[in-house]
């Protein structure tokens, strides 16, 4: 039986593992670390359970440290990052020497009673276990274990102190593994058990870090940013180290030089003759960071502003370099025209607003990822629905004249409708992520995000943005739940006089959710979708914008065919 259960722990921590690596492109190195240790240290009591003998049960036993060990100091590493309050680096260096003494200790175990003054074989009841008898020196582990929970008490107490800035519920989840093992531990020796209970604690703690992993990393606003500038189709970026030697590029920019694949990492760029190489490379060799006159070059009709970054680790020295591509092929255009003006005060005044809105829009998608990773319920909802958007608004083209707007318009509209569910980042978690049915309390607390949405897109617009689009971006989000008949929120407005931008990003909303899968019902069928948005026009939706989108079914059904 004993058997039984350490090899059913093993297993599930390997799959816990597997899962954590299959889920996450790009997964961080201690998460990575931290499954691996718990893996280890489930592995060597499985080891020891089945150990033949006395040299196999002492190679296991090692096996076990590992985790108990090193796997602490990541959980401090976790919650250091979580409350945004690092531990000193001369303290981590001193816990892991001190770890790492332990570690060494438990080595000589069979060679000197340095850990264990006596051990045992022992094969009974069909599982095997080591009789010890401690030494002096075995007290350095329980010290050790003493520290990190003083550690963890106090993130919890620094995180309980700030808690409108941190998230004390994930600290105090993360927090609770290290105080899972700590009583495992001392239980263990409490009643003088000879089977090992660290590794079910350290299984919950791999369960619990892959069930928080994209929560505790959506904290972190700059991956977010980094995220989005990762997918932005009209920005490129060439990496080389500080001798210039090539070390990697993003797909937009080897889309646009196809040479780059040709390329060899970890080497200095040999084709000295391409245009790639004159124009890009040797701009590298000669500029510097910050350089003022910042070089455009044209590719394929098109005009892009380079710019070289110094790339920096921990502060030090630079390590390399990073040469950005940014489109300013609008912004050369318009320069041309103006070319007997003040060219060069007009181009400052670009590229300083440029910049504004290249943070902005930044800031706004990395928000949108936030909000998407806190609501469990309507995962890619922001996405597919500004997908719709698009294929509505390209019917809606042909309808200018009855319903009185133009292709700028539509096009603001389309650039407003990932912001249309912003302020749900104002709603409470406890609503926010409940599976099943509101209470009538919960769904009023979950209507505020209409009016808390229309601010906070204004607050972040309003002044970067021209006027016009501030307005439709501000009506997405404030009335996208109103409804024709008057029956909608927040403010019950009905027909005409919801805002025609409202009224389109109403339709896109509502198909969206009845054709996806939720926590709560299963995804609808096409038809059952569109006999629903069909039966409620006039009550739910304007009945003339609906019928333009029942004219969209098969673009819709097609965009909704490859998302599946």
């Amino acid at each position: 039986m004993v058997t039984l259960l350490n090899f059913i722990v093993f297993v599930l921590s390997l799959i816990m593992t597997g899962s954590i690596l299959y889920r996450n492109k790009k997964v961080d190195s201690v998460f990575i670390l931290m499954s691996v240790l718990v893996t280890i240290n489930c592995m060597g009591s499985f080891l020891i359970a089945n150990a033949k003998g006395m040299e196999m049960a002492i190679w296991a036993n090692q096996f076990l440290y590992v985790g108990g060990c090193y796997a602490p100091l990541l959980m401090v590493v976790v919650l250091g990052r979580l409350c945004n309050c690092k531990m000193p680096r001369f303290l981590s260096v001193i816990l892991f020497v001190y770890s790492s003494v332990v570690m060494a200790l438990v080595m000589t175990n069979g060679k000197c009673g340095l850990y264990y003054t006596q051990i045992k074989f022992v094969r009974e009841h069909g599982y095997s276990y080591l009789a010890k008898t401690y030494a002096p020196l075995h007290i350095l582990y329980p010290i050790m274990m003493v520290v990190y929970c003083a550690i963890f008490v106090f993130y919890l107490l620094y995180a309980l102190k700030r808690r409108n800035q941190i998230s004390f519920q994930i600290v105090m989840t993360t927090a609770s593994i290290a105080f899972v093992v700590a009583f495992l531990y001392i239980f263990e020796k409490v009643i003088s058990s000879h089977i090992s209970l660290w590794p079910i604690g350290y299984l919950y703690g791999t369960i619990m870090l892959m069930k928080h992993y994209e929560r505790i990393n959506m904290y972190d606003m700059s991956a977010n940013i980094a995220n989005s500038i990762e997918r932005m189709k009209e920005y490129g970026y060439i990496v080389f180290d500080k001798k210039y030697r090539y070390i990697c590029a993003n797909e937009y920019i080897v889309e646009l030089f196809p040479e780059i694949k040709e390329w060899v990492v970890d080497s200095e760029v040999k084709n000295t003759d391409s245009y790639l190489y004159r124009e890009v490379v040797q701009y590298l060799l000669d500029g510097e960071e910050g350089d003022s006159a910042n070089k455009i070059i044209s590719v394929n009709d098109r005009f892009f502003e380079m710019n070289i970054l110094d790339i920096s680790y921990r502060k030090k020295e630079n390590v390399g370099f990073l040469l950005e591509f940014i489109d300013r092929t609008l912004e050369k255009k318009y320069y041309n025209t103006i070319e007997d003006y003040n060219t060069g005060l007009e181009k400052e005044v670009e590229q300083k607003t440029a910049n504004i809105l290249h943070i902005k829009d930044m800031m706004v998608l990395g928000m949108a990822e936030m909000v998407e990773s806190r609501d469990s319920n309507t995962g890619g909802h922001i996405k597919r629905t500004s997908e719709v958007i698009k294929v509505f608004s390209a019917k809606l083209k042909n309808y200018h004249d009855k319903f009185n707007f133009d292709d700028k318009f539509l096009h603001q509209v389309e650039k407003a409708a990932p912001m249309h569910d912003l302020g749900k980042i104002a709603i409470d978690d406890v609503v926010l992520r409940k599976p099943g049915k509101y209470t009538d309390e919960e769904y009023e607390e979950m209507k505020r995000h209409s009016a808390e949405g229309a601010t906070i897109v204004e607050n972040i617009l309003r002044g970067v943005e021209d006027d016009d689009f501030v307005e439709i971006a501000k009506n997405v989000a404030h009335y996208h739940h109103e409804k024709w008949n008057g029956q909608g929120y927040p403010s019950r407005l009905s027909e005409t006089d919801i805002p025609i931008e409202a009224r389109i990003m109403a339709l896109a909303d509502v198909f969206d959710a009845l054709v996806s899968k939720r926590c709560y019902k299963d995804a609808f069928s096409y038809d059952k979708a569109f006999t629903i948005i069909e039966e409620s026009l006039g009550e739910h939706f304007d009945p003339e914008l609906g019928k333009v989108f029942l004219a969209c079914r098969p673009e819709l059904e097609s965009l909704y065919d490859r998302y599946r």
